[in-house]
């Protein structure tokens, strides 16, 4: 398997950027969206963040990780975002997870986890191991029961109808 995958300290040196990430999450929520927030970061600065829009947008790949991507190779003039930092509330989808590996992402930092949706379950078997031409680092759930506790929360109220 390429890259290595770790669980946090207590205190996590991405705890911060998770911080803003379910910031960005609750506005998703806020606006009707699943909550899922994300944030790139290289050497300590904010490159790009987004919030999950597909409802908005009537889009399907209208994804937080996406769209945090997208806001980060715009910002450096560079769609190569090597170093950098992607962190999701959320475990990513195989969709957004393909697209941190095109865009040469060194680290991700997860949330909570996704075992029905989550691409993580894939790259930890291998099935994804020839992929990434570099490693890949995962450090999983940081700040994870906060973010799983926002998801939980958001669909008991969608199933009760009170959204």
């Amino acid at each position: 398997m390429d890259g290595e995958a770790s669980q946090p300290d207590a205190e996590s040196p991405w705890t911060r950027w998770m911080e803003r990430a379910v910031e960005l999450a609750e506005r998703a929520a806020a606006e009707g969206e699943v909550p899922v927030g994300a944030v790139v970061v290289r050497n300590g600065e904010l490159l790009g963040e987004g919030w999950n829009r597909s409802e908005a947008l009537v889009d399907p790949v209208a994804h937080a990780e996406l769209f945090a991507l997208r806001r980060a190779a715009a910002r450096t003039g560079n769609w190569r975002l090597t170093d950098a930092t992607l962190v999701a509330t959320l475990e990513p989808c195989v969709m957004c997870f393909g697209a941190l590996l095109e865009a040469r992402v060194g680290t991700l930092v997860v949330g909570a986890g996704d075992s029905r949706r989550g691409a993580m379950s894939l790259w930890k078997s291998g099935h994804l191991s020839r992929y990434p031409a570099r490693p890949l680092t995962v450090v999983e759930g940081v700040l994870g029961a906060r973010c799983q506790a926002l998801l939980k929360e958001w669909f008991a109220k969608r199933r009760a109808g009170t959204d």
